[in-house]
């Protein structure tokens, strides 16, 4: 029910012919967001990949 109070309020604020503007944006930003947060994971395991081999190569010879 909290769903349709905060549709209800985005409705009044924006007005309806607002909306598909504004969920477009959010879907952007969203999908920025999850872009960034993968970019950071691919780089946070590249670097301890490349700790890893290195540690390995140490301990190995």
């Amino acid at each position: 029910s909290e769903i349709f109070f905060v549709i209800l309020f985005v409705v009044m604020l924006f007005g309806s012919k607002k909306i598909p503007e504004i969920a477009k944006g959010l879907g952007k930003m969203m999908r920025e967001v999850k872009d960034a947060s993968n970019e950071i994971k691919r780089e946070i395991k590249d670097s301890t990949k490349d700790i890893k081999d290195n540690f390995d190569k140490e301990i190995n010879g």
